[in-house]
């Protein structure tokens, strides 16, 4: 007599299945979603760095990336800079969040606020991130909140 799985064996094995992929996939997305948060709290520290050592030079902070000496290694997902032009003042990363975002960063004589922003999720909701000439990162609107 040949053994094997009856039917409704299987489709309650392959209910199972679907059910833990179910519970599970919602976090797997929140652990990339904080993976690509993770690239840019360090661009942003490089970018504060650069920041600070064009002061040591001049006296003065500067919205202008290519001034400071900053670009960033590879494929960028958030945008990172100040408002202004493209290339000049900000980066465009892939995520695709818009300039407007970064209407809060800015750069003068004693202190600078670089922005980094991006839909980080895919809800159509941006999270911005900043970081000031003491170094202090804040989040300013966390994409990952439910």
């Amino acid at each position: 007599m040949k053994r094997g799985f009856t039917l409704i064996e299987l489709m309650i094995v392959v209910a199972i299945i679907a059910f833990l992929a179910m519970v599970s996939i919602p976090s797997f997305k929140r652990f990339l979603a904080k993976a690509k948060r993770t690239e840019a709290y360090m661009n942003l520290n490089a970018l504060a760095t650069a920041e600070k050592i064009y002061w040591a030079e001049h006296g003065t902070y500067i919205s202008d990336l290519k001034a400071i000496g900053w670009k960033p290694e590879g494929q960028v997902q958030y945008t990172y800079g100040f408002p202004g032009s493209e290339g000049t003042n900000y980066i465009t990363g892939s995520l695709g969040a818009p300039a407007s975002h970064l209407g809060v960063g800015n750069a003068g004589k004693d202190a600078f606020l670089i922005v980094a922003a991006g839909d980080i999720d895919g809800d159509g909701q941006a999270d911005i991130i900043t970081i000031n000439q003491d170094m202090k990162i804040e989040i300013v609107k966390d994409d990952l909140e439910e």
